[in-house]
């Protein structure tokens, strides 16, 4: 009785070639098909073929052709590798292509190897089933375009935010500059008129708390003249708070109890402090950008 290791070798060839799940067919140096494994056969019984599962007498050129429609399609580049092969052209052929049926999709990788024999010129085909690879590559495919699709729309609403919040901020210093502009023109004179008027202490205290409180709300700018690194006067501050306003040197030396020639020396002196040498860079322009 033999052994496993006893078993003669082309019998243990036979055993290992039908346990492969790729299609193995050799062919000798014309193309007709010598000898076939069992998932080549069982292929061919449930693909419809009726007879001669085992393939062997066919001719894989002519198989080629009968499935070519193009020159350049999967079966013409087929026949050209195995052909390329058999002449020593190329140490070996693979090809990947769709062979879908009406019910599901399959892909195979075709390869196309020498027979390793030296008294022989013979060629071996494997077909080898790899659907769940290509599907895994779709459902990639299809993620990273759902990906990208995905981040041009951020892209997108990042865009839109950028620009919501860009019109935000001008909305905000537009608003700060309107509150800025009517407080200081139409209530801060009256409010130090009032100041200067004969007033009991309690009325004073009041007046002084409502000036305070209205000067916060025009802190912004305020806080912008600090942010120069510039040092100026109380007076040159309120000057430069009236002249943003579009007050004119008489206006403002009423409101200040100041000489018009008085005015202008602050002005001149707002003018070097904040580096305006230029006679013409406005002033009152330059203070509006400061927020």
């Amino acid at each position: 009785m033999h052994g496993d290791n006893d078993m003669p070798r082309e019998d243990l060839y036979r055993v290992v070639v039908d346990s492969l799940s790729a299609h193995v067919a050799i062919l000798d140096d014309q193309g007709v098909i010598l000898e076939t494994n069992d998932a080549w056969q069982k292929y061919a019984r449930e693909n419809g073929m009726r007879e001669a599962y085992d393939c062997v007498g066919l001719n894989y050129f002519t198989i080629c052709r009968m499935a070519s429609r193009d020159p350049g399609d999967d079966a013409a580049l087929v026949a050209k590798g195995i052909s390329q092969v058999m002449q020593g052209v190329l140490d070996e052929f693979l090809h990947q292509y769709p062979c879908h049926s009406p019910d599901e999709k399959r892909w195979y990788a075709v390869r196309v190897v020498p027979y390793r024999d030296e008294q022989v010129h013979r060629v071996i085909v494997t077909h080898e089933n790899i659907t769940p690879i290509m599907l895994v590559q779709e459902e990639l495919v299809r993620k990273e375009a759902e990906i990208r699709s995905q981040a041009e729309r951020l892209e997108e609403t990042n865009i839109a935010l950028k620009v919501l919040l860009r019109q935000r901020d001008e909305d905000k210093n537009r608003i700060e500059e309107t509150i800025y502009a009517n407080v200081d023109r139409l209530v801060l004179p009256y409010v130090e008129r009032l100041k200067q008027s004969k007033l009991s202490a309690a009325q004073r205290t009041l007046a002084e708390i409502i000036d305070t409180n209205l000067r916060e709300i025009t802190a912004s700018f305020l806080h912008s003249l600090s942010n120069l690194k510039v040092i100026l006067t109380p007076q040159e501050i309120e000057v430069a708070g009236m002249v943003r306003g579009g007050r004119s040197s008489k206006e403002i030396a009423e409101v200040l109890n100041l000489s018009v020639s008085g005015v202008d020396f602050h002005r001149k002196s707002l003018r070097r402090k904040l580096g305006l040498t230029h006679a013409s860079t406005n002033l009152r322009s330059y203070l509006l950008s400061l927020d």
